[in-house]
């Protein structure tokens, strides 16, 4: 579909006189097609099985009204599948699921080592599968662990470099609003980009100053920096003759209702230098390690563990002072 086309299904979905279409489906579907065509011949029935029977599980799941699997995670899987059957191949030089063995799949694994965890847990899924439908008699990944160091092991901006980017992000007027937007919120109020892409005209409230910000519990009070930054931003969106609801339009979305997409917010700080996973790191290592993290999990609508791989490995000796041991 066209962006004339999508406009009109936005256009009567809203206003009640037609059904939405299932383009969404259709792409997923096409997606996963490809995915599976990749896979070579001698394999590909197997991976196809395997696709067959995930959306099946989807499928049931959503009758049931539990949680299915996304599009993203089904296709994702096919994708790691894909590459071991192209491992295999190529390098193993095996034409069968029944020959593979630990050794293949550790020396598959450790192509990616970071993505180690991600991957074994999508081959334990097929093997799984595959052992149920008596394509091979042994799994291969029984046993294995993920071996992931846990903490946090990403990279971090110094001060100077945050500075800069604030700098850049409130002075400079030739810096794209939507770059502005994402990376202010980031740097100062650890907002994902999935937060900043989502996040709609009625959730900004202008008594206040403040915004909503995906599935934090309460609403986030904005800097006065920031919310010049917001307000540049939503000048731009006045720009455009849009009913789009959200923040951030695009060329591509203006005529619809949909948000920017997820590789568009992939690559809007891409003239800063600095991605924005990068730059949201940075403001939760500093709450973690300032504050409580479950307070730090509470405000920001995370689960408790997922802030406790930003602490740390060691402790503050300045936390210490007023408890001062002979530590020899």
């Amino acid at each position: 579909m066209g962006s004339f086309a999508r406009a009109l299904e936005d256009f009567f979905t809203l206003r009640g006189l037609a059904l939405p279409t299932d383009q969404a489906e259709r792409l997923a579907a096409g997606r996963r097609h490809r995915r599976v065509e990749a896979v070579p011949g001698p394999l590909r029935p197997a991976v196809a099985a395997f696709d067959v029977f995930r959306m099946r599980a989807q499928d049931r799941a959503r009758r049931a009204g539990t949680r299915p699997r996304s599009n993203h995670t089904l296709e994702t899987a096919l994708a790691t599948t894909r590459d071991l059957a192209i491992f295999l191949i190529d390098e193993r030089h095996k034409t069968d699921w029944s020959l593979v063995d630990v050794h293949d799949v550790e020396a598959f694994l450790a192509i990616l080592p970071r993505a180690r965890k991600r991957r074994l847990t999508v081959l334990r899924q097929f093997f799984r599968f595959a052992r149920a439908q008596k394509l091979v008699l042994v799994d291969p990944t029984r046993g294995l662990v993920a071996k992931e160091a846990r903490g946090f092991r990403g990279q971090t901006l110094t001060l100077d470099q945050q500075r800069q980017l604030f700098r850049r992000w409130t002075t400079d007027r030739h810096v794209h609003p939507h770059e502005a937007l994402v990376g202010m919120l980031a740097l100062l109020h650890g907002a994902s980009s999935s937060e900043a892409r989502l996040l709609q005209i009625p959730e900004v409230d202008h008594h206040t100053q403040s915004v909503r910000l995906g599935k934090r519990p309460h609403p986030v009070p904005l800097d006065p920096a920031s919310w010049t930054v917001l307000q540049r931003c939503l000048g731009h969106r006045d720009g455009w003759p849009t009913e789009n609801p959200h923040v951030m339009v695009t060329k591509g979305t203006k005529a619809g209702r949909s948000p920017a997409s997820t590789a568009y917010l992939s690559h809007v700080l891409d003239d800063c230098g600095f991605p924005p996973r990068m730059i949201r790191s940075t403001r939760l290592l500093d709450l973690v390690n300032t504050m409580d993290p479950k307070l730090v999990a509470a405000a920001f609508g995370m689960d408790p563990q997922a802030t406790l791989i930003y602490l740390s490995d060691r402790v503050d000796e300045t936390r210490l002072s007023q408890w001062e041991t002979d530590r020899t």
